[in-house]
Formats: C-alpha cells, sequence, structure tokens
C-alpha cells in the first residue's frame, strides 16, 4: 500500500498511510442469513433446524441418484449428465452435507470452488499422471501396526476409523477412506473403528518413548463418537512419552453445526483438551478450510466456542487449482481463518491422488503464492507451503527442492531427519506444461530418461 509523506521539521517528519481500501477487509464479511433456503430442499427449513447436527448428519446425501434428485431445478440436465459421469469414475463415494451443498453457488456451477472440490465432473476429467500410484505417500509401508504411520522420528499417524463427515474428491487416503466404489481396481484398505486395533496402536507408541506426538486422524476425528473421542484422548495421554496430539478433522468447514448443538461431543474434546492442560501436555484442533467461502457466521459461531473453552485450532488447506490457486482468493483465505482465530499452519501442493488432475497445480505456482502471502498478515498466521512428498518423504517446504526441471515438471527432494539418503520425486501436472515437456511425456520411452535426468542434476548440486 503507498504511503504518503506529510512533510515536517526534523523528527516530526512522519509516513502516515491511506486510509485502507475497503476491498483489503473483505476477510471479515462472513456469509449470514438463511442462505439455505435458496435450495429447493432445505426452502422451509428454519434456522434451529438446520444448526441441529443430527439434521445434518440424516439429510447428508450419499447417494449419486440423491444428489442429483436435490440438484433438480438448480442446474441443466446437462450439468447433471456430467456429473453422473464424474461419479461413474471417481475413486470416491459421495457423502456431501445440507450446508455444504447450500454453499455453492448453483448458477455457476462449473466455476465454484466448492463444486470443484466434492462434486466430479466427467468433463473436466483428466488422465492421471503416468508416475502416480494409489498410496501416494507410502503410508501403509510405514505403518507397524495397521492404522498408525511411523515415519517422523518422534510423530506418528493414527488413523482411527475410516469415514467421514463429507468425502473430498482429492483425499490422499482414497486407499482406504469411505466405503467401496465401483471401481473393481480400487479395492480399499479396511480402517474400522475397532478397539483391538486401537489397543495395537496404543501399545506400540508407549513402546517408542521416542514418540511424543499423535495426530488422530483417519478418516475423521468428527466421525468418532464422543466416548471415543474420551478414549482415545485419555488413552495417549497416560502414555508418559506423549507429549502432544492434535485431533485431525475437515468438520468444521463442512458442518459446523456439530460444534454448536453436539454437546456431548463438544464436551468430550474439551475434557480432554482440559486434562492435557492439567498434564503440561498440548491437545489442539486441526481442520481443513480451502477456500473463504467454507467460513460463514455459523462457522465463525463454533469456532468462537471453541476458542472460548480454550481449545487451539490450526488450519492445512490444499493447493488447488480453480479453487485457491491466486493470490486474491489464499490470501483472503489466510487472512479470513486468522479472523476466526485458526491459526494457517500448512498449504499442501496437491498429493497425486488418482482422479483429481484437473485440481492439481504446479510447485511453481505454491512458490508463487507463498512469497505472494507472505506479509500480508503476522508470521505466526502465515501458512508454510509444503510438499508431501511422493513414497514417505513427508512434508517438505516447497521451495526447498534439490533439483526442479519446469520443463517436464520433476522436482527432487530430500529428507534427511526422515529417510537420509534417498531421493522422492514430484511431479506437476502433464497439461500444465510446456509443449515440450508435454511431448517428452507423451512418449513412454523417455519417462525413464525423465527422471534420470532431474536425479543427476540433484546429484551434481549436492556434491
Amino acid at each position: 500500500m503507498k504511503l504518503e509523506v506529510i512533510e515536517g521539521e526534523g523528527e516530526a517528519r512522519r509516513l502516515v498511510r491511506p486510509p485502507a481500501d475497503p476491498a483489503s477487509l473483505s476477510h471479515q464479511q462472513l456469509r449470514e442469513g438463511d442462505f439455505w433456503r435458496r435450495i429447493p430442499a432445505y426452502a422451509g427449513v428454519d434456522e434451529a433446524t438446520f444448526l441441529d447436527h443430527r439434521w445434518q448428519m440424516k439429510h447428508s446425501i450419499t447417494k449419486v441418484p440423491a444428489l442429483l434428485e436435490a440438484l433438480e431445478g438448480l442446474v441443466s440436465q446437462g450439468f447433471l449428465d456430467d456429473a453422473a459421469e464424474g461419479f461413474a469414475r471417481a475413486p470416491m463415494a459421495v457423502r456431501v452435507s445440507p450446508y455444504l451443498l447450500s454453499l455453492i453457488d448453483w448458477e455457476s456451477p462449473y466455476e465454484d470452488p466448492l463444486r470443484r472440490q466434492f462434486i466430479p465432473l466427467g468433463s473436466t476429467r483428466l488422465p492421471d499422471h503416468p508416475k502416480l500410484r494409489f498410496d501416494s505417500l507410502s503410508e501403509q509401508a510405514d505403518a507397524p501396526v495397521p492404522g498408525l504411520t511411523h515415519r517422523y522420528p518422534d510423530k506418528a499417524l493414527f488413523l482411527a476409523l475410516d469415514t467421514c463427515p463429507v468425502y473430498c474428491r482429492f483425499c490422499t487416503r482414497s486407499y482406504a477412506v469411505g466405503p467401496d466404489v465401483e471401481q473393481e481396481e480400487l479395492e480399499k484398505v479396511s480402517l474400522k473403528a475397532n478397539k483391538g486395533r486401537w489397543e495395537a496402536a496404543f501399545a506400540y507408541v508407549a513402546s517408542r518413548p521416542e514418540l511424543e506426538d499423535v495426530v488422530i486422524s483417519g478418516g475423521d476425528s468428527y466421525n468418532l463418537r464422543a466416548d471415543q473421542i474420551r478414549e482415545i484422548g485419555m488413552r495417549l495421554l497416560d502414555i508418559p512419552n506423549v507429549r502432544r496430539m492434535r485431533f485431525a478433522t475437515k468438520g468444521p468447514a463442512v458442518m459446523p453445526q456439530k460444534i454448536l448443538t453436539d454437546d456431548a461431543w463438544f464436551g468430550a474434546l474439551v475434557e480432554v483438551v482440559e486434562r492435557g492442560r492439567q498434564l503440561t501436555k498440548d491437545v489442539v484442533l486441526h481442520t481443513h478450510f480451502n477456500h473463504p467461502n467454507e467460513l460463514t457466521s455459523i462457522t465463525k459461531r463454533a469456532l468462537d466456542r471453541l476458542f472460548s473453552a480454550g481449545v487451539t485450532v490450526r488450519n492445512q488447506s490444499v493447493l488447488q487449482r480453480g479453487v485457491n490457486d491466486d493470490v486474491e482468493t489464499m490470501t483472503r483465505l489466510v487472512k479470513r481463518l486468522g479472523y476466526c482465530n485458526v491459526q494457517p499452519y500448512y498449504v499442501y501442493v496437491h498429493d497425486m491422488v488418482k482422479g483429481v488432475e484437473e485440481l492439481r497445480t504446479t510447485v511453481d505456482t505454491a512458490i508463487f503464492l507463498e512469497k505472494s502471502v507472505r506479509g500480508s498478515t503476522a508470521g505466526f498466521n502465515t501458512p508454510v507451503f509444503v510438499v508431501d512428498a511422493p513414497g514417505g518423504g513427508g512434508k517438505r517446504d516447497c521451495h526447498s527442492y534439490e533439483h526442479y526441471d519446469r520443463l517436464t515438471g520433476v522436482s527432487v527432494y530430500t529428507a534427511p531427519s526422515v529417510k537420509p539418503g534417498r531421493e522422492f520425486l514430484y511431479f506437476d501436472p502433464i497439461h500444465l506444461l510446456p509443449e515440450a515437456g508435454r511431448l517428452r511425456w507423451a512418449d513412454p520411452a523417455e519417462h525413464n530418461k525423465i527422471l534420470q535426468e532431474a536425479l543427476d542434476k540433484a546429484h551434481a548440486r549436492s556434491r
């Protein structure tokens, strides 16, 4: 912002900032009112009903025909046919809450950033990258017991269950999360909520004194019952070496009503947080907002309740093309999160997930966005943009590559503290590469050459 110089004598000289552009405060303007009533299926639903988490759960749409029926009259038949084809080819099942459905701009469904995340279209689907794998992060390879990934020296990921309040198209755990889909080649790993499996995870954590940090995820901790939140939280707090815990959930972004009206679940979470504080152990909630439109006045009420109860909330976003890959949107998301007392923590360069190639963008885009966002708000509210290195290298700052070939889209990362001596390769979407890069990938005989060239240049740099 331009600074105006006010002339004066000596120390009286001062710089005065002009009045703030009202557009710079757009992050404070949250959607209000009974916006859900514009959906014909919810036109007669009053506020008390809409805020009831049980109503939201009961009316969440889990069948493609039901979703398409709910959209009749809102969109064209062409869009409905397009969505039906998209779901038929998708690796994830459908689950959409009434709240989420009501946030989508159905006058422009092809462009809407929330629709892009949850409702696939056949017309926008692109071929998967030839180097994509189903479990791209190799979480199962780093699992000493089923549903517990121990990759980082002092941290474990505990996958407590395999269901969510909503199913994201871009889920990196489509190898396990949600019900089976029609595609026969996608046989999912079962991670049902099971006390026997949980006991094996607790025993492993207790046997490894270096494990100080446990992420409780899945699936989604929103779908754990109150007694399960309490059981998992207290059991982990009782393990002496565990110092930090994070309950991970997409829930506040897609069903904030649960925090407002499910007093049992909310109370169990707060109970675990408070006991952790008594034991001088850190228990927080990690959530997942990707676009500023996902934060409404209802969301803020839910987040305010968490804040008032002393629950720290951090956010992890996924960088997606057409959703949040421009400076204005990402800046507004970051500032709106801070306005709602949510600390922006990570922005992930989109994992290599089957069936969502049109949502991925480049490492270069992430680097540009991080540079552009930094300075727009406080440093502790500025996220780190990371690549979760395929093959199990863990999270690496997006700009910390050993080599990045923008022609072929190959970036090479190392993870000295996680898996020393190994290289991990991430691949930009082929359709966003320069023509020469696209032509090379079009020839399968070139693939190994492309990889070897990138590795050789990374090795040369490290000498």
